[in-house]
């Protein structure tokens, strides 16, 4: 468990991949960028709210196909450095990480999908810079929630970013007889009409 200077040390030195893989846990979540051990901003209700939606969501769907799940950290290179970022929401399919795995670690291989939400300590610019990462690093599809305006931002490799609101439906051929909807996830998270943002 990490408390006080422990923290601070942790987060300061520079460390390798393999010494960041076998921190111990913390009641904190840690990034690894650029050799540091980040921690990852806390959610706010709000946000847990839109993670707990979507899941739900996405989970149903993928039954049989393959796996979502919340805060998972991914290896990945940034920029040609070690990477293990913690996406709010990462699926990927038996084809590319088979059913059967179970090593209890990061994961291993660039999911087809990860998910950030946007939250009051990140803005959309930051979020534009790690979603053009995640391509970079082999990742097919960012998915970014932005509670303020109720729309997901789809990005993909080689396109322009689409972004979907209210009724507007999600289809892509990654994700077959998924058809999604921003205004089901924000419906189903409870969100208020007046779109306040987290």
């Amino acid at each position: 468990m990490y408390g006080g200077v422990l923290v601070v040390h942790i987060t300061d030195q520079r460390l390798t991949l393999p010494e960041f893989l076998a921190m111990p846990e913390a009641d904190r979540t840690y990034e690894f960028v650029e050799g540091r051990a980040i921690p990852k901003t806390l959610p706010r209700f709000l946000h847990t709210s839109l993670q707990k939606a979507l899941l739900i969501l996405l989970d149903t769907w993928c039954r049989g196909r393959g796996r979502v799940e919340l805060e998972w950290g991914v290896i990945l290179k940034r920029r040609g450095e070690d990477w293990v970022p913690v996406p709010d929401l990462t699926y990927f399919s038996y084809h590319r990480l088979a059913a059967d795995w179970l090593e209890d670690s990061a994961y291993p291989v660039p999911p087809e999908l990860v998910v950030d939400i946007i939250s009051t300590q990140k803005s959309f610019g930051e979020i534009l810079e790690k979603a053009t990462d995640y391509l970079a690093a082999g990742i097919d599809r960012v998915w970014v929630l932005d509670s303020q305006v109720k729309s997901i931002t789809v990005f993909a490799p080689n396109a322009q970013p689409r972004i979907y609101q209210k009724h507007q439906a999600i289809f892509d051929p990654l994700f077959p007889d998924l058809h999604l909807t921003a205004q089901e996830v924000f419906q189903r998270a409870g969100l208020p009409s007046g779109g306040n943002n987290f």
